[in-house]
This record gives C-alpha cells, sequence and structure tokens, in this order.
C-alpha cells in the first residue's frame, strides 16, 4: 500500500510516497481504510525535527486522524464493527498512509450524514479546544482571546466560546478576510497577529506559542488565565514566566493542555457529542482544502507559509 514517510526532517520535501506493507490490527486494534486523513499542526512540528528530543525519528509515517471503513479487527474486537465507518487516533504516527490500525479505545463510530472529510476536521481538533475551554475554568459570561485562531482548533474553539456564552469572542489572525470569516463564526473582535489591543481578557487559548507568547500573558486581566495548547511557533523564551511574577498581585496564571490528560472515555463521548453536533448542523467543520494523499508535502508547504483556514484534508479516494 502506499504511505508518506518522513524520510528526513526539515522542509516538507523530506517527505515521500512510499510502498510499505499494510499493517496488521493486532489484539485489540481494528484495520481502517482510510478514506480521510487530518493534517494537523502537530504533523507539521514533527516533520520539522523539532519533536525528536521526544524520540520521534525519520523513518515515520506522520499523522493520527483518520476516518474511513474498518476492514479487519483484531482478537478480542467485535467482527460486528467491520464496515463500518469510523473516525480513529492512531497514535503518535501511521495515518498518512491508505490503511493505518487503531486501538478499539481510540475510534469513534461516524453518525449517519457526516462525511469522512468532516470528521477529520473535527475529531482531534473539536475535543482540544472542549478541554482546554474546561482547563482555562471558562465560565458564560467571560472574555476569550484565542491566539492563531484560524487553524482547525480555533475555528472551533470560537464556535464552543460562542455556544458557551462567552461575552466577547477576541482572535488574531493575519488578514482582514480571514479576520471577517473567523467573525461568522462567532468572533466579535479581529487583531492581527501581534495581538495588540487595551482590552484584557479573562481567558487566552494560545495555539501559537513562540517568542511573542509573553506578550499576551500581558494581556490577561486580573485572575485571567493563559493555556498554551499548540507550539506551532516553536517553544517561548525561557525566562517567560517573568511576565507573571512582574504582574504578582494581579493573579494571573499560565498553564499547558494536552488532551493526553484526558480519559478515554471522556474524550470519546465528548467526541461523539462533537461529530452528532457537526451531523445536526449545529457546529461547523472547516475544511480548507481536499489534497490526495500523495500531496502531502505541498500540504505541509501551505502548513508553513500559514495559509491554512481550518483543516486540510487528505484523501486516497478523490
Amino acid at each position: 500500500m502506499q504511505a508518506v514517510r518522513i524520510q528526513t526532517f526539515g522542509d516538507p520535501g523530506g517527505m515521500a510516497v512510499v510502498d510499505v506493507p499494510e499493517p496488521v490490527p493486532a489484539p485489540g486494534q481494528l484495520l481502517v481504510g482510510t478514506e480521510a486523513i487530518g493534517v494537523g499542526g502537530v504533523d507539521a512540528v514533527i516533520r520539522r525535527g523539532t519533536l525528536s528530543g521526544y524520540g520521534f525519528r525519520e523513518g515515520l509515517i506522520p499523522g493520527s486522524e483518520i476516518a474511513g471503513r474498518v476492514l479487519a479487527v483484531g482478537d478480542g474486537v467485535d467482527a460486528t464493527w467491520i464496515g463500518r465507518e469510523v473516525w480513529a487516533f492512531t497514535g503518535v504516527g501511521g495515518a498518512y498512509a491508505e490503511r493505518a490500525v487503531a486501538a478499539l479505545d481510540d475510534v469513534t463510530p461516524l453518525p449517519a450524514g457526516l462525511s469522512p472529510i468532516a470528521a477529520v476536521t473535527l475529531g482531534s481538533s473539536a475535543p482540544v479546544a472542549h478541554f482546554a475551554l474546561a482547563h482555562a475554568h471558562f465560565a458564560a459570561g467571560e472574555s476569550v482571546l484565542i491566539r492563531g485562531a484560524a487553524g482547525s482548533i480555533g475555528v472551533t474553539a470560537i464556535q464552543l466560546a460562542a455556544r458557551a456564552g462567552a461575552s466577547r469572542i477576541a482572535v488574531t489572525t493575519s488578514s482582514p478576510e480571514r479576520g471577517k470569516r473567523l467573525q461568522e463564526l462567532g468572533a466579535t473582535t479581529v487583531l492581527d497577529r501581534s495581538g495588540e489591543t487595551p482590552e484584557e481578557f479573562d481567558v487566552i487559548l494560545d495555539i501559537v506559542g513562540g517568542p511573542a507568547l509573553p506578550s499576551f500573558l500581558d494581556r490577561l486581566a486580573d485572575n485571567g488565565r493563559l493555556v498554551a495548547v499548540g507550539v506551532v511557533g516553536g517553544h517561548p523564551p525561557a525566562d517567560f514566566g517573568m511576565h507573571l511574577m512582574r504582574a504578582f498581585q494581579r493573579s494571573r496564571s499560565f498553564a499547558t493542555f494536552s488532551l493526553n490528560t484526558i480519559p478515554v472515555p471522556s474524550r470519546n463521548e465528548i467526541r461523539a457529542a462533537h461529530l452528532a453536533a457537526a451531523a445536526q448542523g449545529t457546529l461547523r467543520p472547516v475544511v480548507h482544502e481536499v489534497l490526495d494523499l500523495t500531496d502531502a508535502a505541498q500540504a505541509h508547504r501551505q502548513m508553513d507559509a500559514g495559509d491554512v483556514f481550518g483543516r486540510i484534508v487528505l484523501t486516497t479516494h478523490r
């Protein structure tokens, strides 16, 4: 079968389409024929080699999110799963392929009427946005700033914050055109990437990280909470915490958030609710572009250029 492998870290040109053996589901796993593959920000971070210190190595098949039809099951998995359309998390890699395996606990059936493309647009990003807001102790009536809002996590966080009763939702983005699209999703204030504004916020979700993160700590209101949910712009400066210490009496706080800390049953429950909401039209999946699996490098070039609004989806059946 065809798959995309990171042959060398760095530029997207280091990715190659290769022929690899079809995976075999181990006990407790399912084999899924991939119809749609979500291209996430973390995929680009891994491909650049930024996370090599965490055990990622060249030769990895990237990607963690797929949707498609179950083709086979391993020992201990009910055979009635075969033929069902599902969303699946493949772990730290393995998704950029025509077939992939996933543990039963990491599989969510698709509701009727929801396409695989829509499923991979929301399947991981929506739970991240939901639980990140919960991690920030966001409450109705509070203000929210979403930094890096044009990506799949950001566009979902806007919708969830609006549904939960945010008093105002500010976003940072790269152009007025993108800002208008974010307002259509529920944003009330559009800022440029610097986030310069005299306003302060109860909650900031930061998807970017990087050297500018400390300046966003200065935009927290009293008792404000900034939660970092991504580092697509790199790690912040080592001394970024001094911004909190210099404003000690304002009781501001900083936290990181990873979906890995949420119990699997809770993740699956919320994901199923989000997919059902999308099927009913009350939660909107935002797809930037659908490309063939063999165009994965092109997808990553768009990610690196910051040109993506929503999520790029790879497909094996165009």
